[in-house]
């Protein structure tokens, strides 16, 4: 199973009611093309994995690049695992206190690029799903 982990910043700050937008329609295009994963949001800032065929992940990347909502996008890792972490999630979402953003900004600069080599277990990706784990996601 494939996966692609960005980050990326809202062009302004989003309110509940487009948050909901956002969740709703990615929920809905996930599970039209058979992605699973999880957004973060917090403090103007997105941090999304998703998990899906190659070309599908790649087609979504290009839609998001292309999405006015956001700007500074940066890939953070891809690669594949045996199995989907996020299985029965269309798009899990949490919305980021002041207290999480540390952690999340914590593996990338300020210019959103890497910090670390890329190896099998991505501290990013291990980020993910232990935050899903504490929060009950």
């Amino acid at each position: 199973m494939n996966y692609l982990i960005y980050i990326s910043t809202a062009t302004h700050s989003l309110n509940d009611d487009e948050l909901k937008e956002i969740l709703i329609k990615s929920q809905e295009n996930n599970l039209r093309d058979g992605l699973t994963g999880m957004l973060l949001y917090g403090e103007e800032t997105f941090v999304q994995l998703l998990e899906g065929e190659a070309d599908v992940l790649n087609r979504t990347y290009g839609r998001i690049k292309n999405d006015k909502r956001h700007k500074h996008l940066s890939k953070l890792d891809e690669g594949s695992n045996d199995q989907r972490l996020f299985p029965d999630w269309s798009m899990g979402y949490k919305i980021l206190s002041s207290h999480d953003m540390p952690a999340i900004k914590g593996y990338v600069d300020s210019n959103g690029t890497k910090e670390w080599d890329k190896r099998e277990h991505h501290p990013v990706l291990a980020f993910l799903k232990s935050f899903a784990e504490i929060n009950d996601l």
